[in-house]
């Protein structure tokens, strides 16, 4: 099964975290998500992240450490997924026509998240 490596920003900022709305059509579509993306043969986690919220948010990012590393398996391929923390330069402006949100640790307890989130909304809901 092909691996695909992922990375995620957790931006936090007065409590509240910036998650985006997966569109209609994409893969886990409605699901609730941390901005990123795949990242490219050769790039490393903060350069991808950086392209990504780019791309998505037309902003720029400061990444920080790396808050947690998880391995999730669908059916036809399976995810590695890394979860950095990272501070925005700048407003985000969703470049996509994705749902943007500030949610506070409450809503990431009730929203829908893809299954290989669920393990960092638990980690954040008990910070």
């Amino acid at each position: 099964m092909k691996t695909i490596i992922v990375c995620a920003a957790v931006i936090e900022r007065a409590g509240r975290f910036l998650i985006t709305k997966r569109q209609k059509g994409a893969h886990l579509e409605g699901f609730w998500e941390f901005p990123g993306g795949k990242c490219e043969a050769g790039e490393t986690l903060a350069a991808c992240l950086a392209r990504e919220l780019r791309e998505e948010l037309d902003a720029d990012v400061a990444v920080g450490e790396q808050l947690f590393t998880t391995m999730h398996a669908y059916p036809v391929w399976s995810v590695e997924l890394h979860f950095l923390r990272c501070e925005l330069i700048g407003e985000p402006v969703p470049q996509m026509g994705q749902q943007m949100l500030w949610a506070d640790r409450e809503d990431l307890a009730r929203l829908p998240f893809p299954p290989a989130d669920l393990e960092l909304i638990r980690l954040l809901t008990q910070w």
